[in-house]
This record gives structure tokens, C-alpha cells and sequence, in this order.
């Protein structure tokens, strides 16, 4: 699963010369750096398109084309990896409409509900974390205006994550996101069936985990002190978790 994720870097040229994307100057002065991203939020993707990476703005909770308004998008932040080919709901953006959703780290939780606790999940050298994700773009029947929205795909959880939580956003190596992001002309869907072999867990290392203070326990809390290592009121058992 997917819940929260961060995206933390502060400069947005930076990011997107890493992605290899380009980017329109409005969604340049519209960017800032995030420590609690959640469901429904404002955030980015990458696709291609005419063989060109693109940066874009997209809302996080896929809403279907044929939807008559946004009140699922919240249902469909999460695609699992295994269906999302064959669900009514993912199957013609799987095929069409493949993206990447770049982030820093994401967040699961331990303990019981009345006082859980936040594991954030980062690179260890933080590194960017490229998600696979679907996007859709959805008309307002009442306006006609557009908007991009997009789902993140879950796999099985690695060794790092499986001691707190089943299920992982699959996150692409490096040198697989070009392939993951091409649509070819013709064979869309054998294609897609190819490339669906990507949607694994992360390799044994590719992340780390670290118990982080409760105030991303709250949306309302989007700030640097949200990944600031727990203290040791707010630390439990997640040291001897994150060990295995």
C-alpha cells in the first residue's frame, strides 16, 4: 500500500533535469517541496510523449474518464500490480497510459490506532524513488475543464517492509523507466503484458526505513519535521521491526 509519501527536493529544475523531463514554466513557480503528501493531493507525474519525458501536475486518486465526479478518487490512490491489467477501472490506462510518480520516500504505520507511529521508508543514499503509477485525464461534465489524476501501483513487500505492512508501491530501477513509460504505436496491450514483469518488489536494499516523528500522523502537518527522527517518548518496537 500506499497511504503518504514525500517529495522533499527544493529545487524543481533540478528535479526534473534528474528525471530527464521537461516542464512548463506555470508548473515551475507552482512547485514546493513536500513532507506529507496525501490522498487527493496536488502532485507530479511523468509520461512520455512523441518519445519526451514530460514533468506535469496531477492529482493524487484516479478518476476514470467516464466518472461523473471526483467522489472516488480517494478509492484509487492504490492500483495493486497483480490486477490492474485486467480491472475495468485501471485496464485501459494500464495499456495507454503508464507514468511514473517521483518521490523521496513513502509512509507505514505500527502500533495501535489510538497512538500509531510513522516509518518512513526512504533510499538510503535519498535518492529519488521512481513509483510506477497509471494516470487518466478527467472532463467536468458541468465546466468542461480537465484534470490529470493518477493512481500509484502496490506489489508484495520486500524484506525492509513486509515486518510492517504486506504490500509496497512497486518502484522502477532507473534503467527500466523508459520502458515502462513507452507506448508503442501498435501491440499496445501484448506490450503492456510485457512490461508488467517490471511490478515486483524493490531489490533487497534499494530502501531503509526509520521511525519518524508522529506529526506526520496528521495531513495537516507538511513540513520538515515530519521525517525528523522520533524521539525517544514516540520510539517503540519499530527499531527491533526494522531490523527483521
Amino acid at each position: 500500500m500506499c497511504g503518504r509519501f514525500t517529495l522533499t527536493r527544493k529545487d524543481f529544475r533540478m528535479l526534473a533535469h534528474d528525471l530527464g523531463a521537461t516542464f512548463g514554466e506555470d508548473a515551475a513557480a507552482s512547485y514546493r517541496p513536500r513532507y506529507n503528501i496525501a490522498p487527493t493531493d496536488d502532485h507530479w507525474i511523468v509520461r512520455t510523449k512523441a518519445e519526451e519525458r514530460q514533468l506535469l501536475p496531477a492529482k493524487w486518486g484516479l478518476v476514470n474518464s467516464w466518472a461523473a465526479d471526483t467522489k472516488g478518487a480517494a478509492r484509487q490512490i492504490n492500483a495493486r500490480s497483480e490486477s490492474a491489467a485486467t480491472r475495468p477501472a485501471f485496464r485501459d490506462a494500464f495499456r495507454e497510459r503508464r507514468c511514473i510518480v517521483p518521490a523521496d520516500g513513502f509512509f507505514e504505520w505500527i502500533g495501535a490506532k489510538e497512538s500509531r507511529r510513522p516509518v518512513w521508508y526512504h533510499a538510503p543514499d535519498g535518492g529519488l524513488l521512481l513509483l510506477a503509477g497509471l494516470y487518466e485525464s478527467w472532463r467536468d461534465p458541468r465546466d468542461g475543464t480537465r484534470t490529470r489524476t493518477f493512481t500509484i501501483l502496490t506489489t508484495a513487500a520486500n524484506d525492509a517492509v513486509a515486518p510492517v505492512h504486506d504490500r509496497m508501491p512497486v518502484i522502477l530501477p532507473p534503467d527500466r523507466v523508459d520502458d515502462w513509460l513507452h507506448v508503442p504505436a501498435t501491440a499496445a496491450e501484448a506490450y503492456a503484458a510485457k512490461v508488467a514483469e517490471l511490478l515486483r518488489p524493490a531489490a533487497a536494499g534499494a530502501i531503509v526505513g526509520a521511525e519518524v516523528s508522529r506529526r506526520a500522523n496528521s495531513v495537516r502537518n507538511d513540513d520538515e519535521a515530519c521525517i525528523a527522527p522520533a524521539d525517544d517518548r514516540e520510539r517503540g518496537d519499530a527499531p527491533r521491526l526494522l531490523q527483521g
